[in-house]
């Protein structure tokens, strides 16, 4: 599966606690990763400065689903069973 335009999803409702350009100490749950554009795209996708985390998340239909409320309302369920 391919990432959605305009989703987003991954880089707000999990919370990263691998250093992120501009947070040195991650990111809480449901906050907006800095690296984040107004068009929900990941501003250091290629770049050598992402972290590993977000490198290994592999978009896929059951976290993902089938529009950005499903990806948030997934990733927001997975967030609270792994907390």
């Amino acid at each position: 599966m391919q990432c959605r335009s305009d989703c987003g999803a991954c880089c707000i409702a999990p919370s990263i606690s691998s250093k992120i350009p501009g947070m040195p100490a991650g990111k809480d749950a449901d906050q907006y990763c800095m690296q984040l554009s107004e068009d929900f795209k990941c501003k250091i996708f290629n770049h050598n400065s992402r972290p590993q985390v977000c490198i290994d998340f592999i978009p896929c239909e059951d976290v993902c689903g089938s529009k950005r409320a499903d990806a948030l309302k997934n990733l927001k369920i997975l967030e609270q069973a792994t907390k």
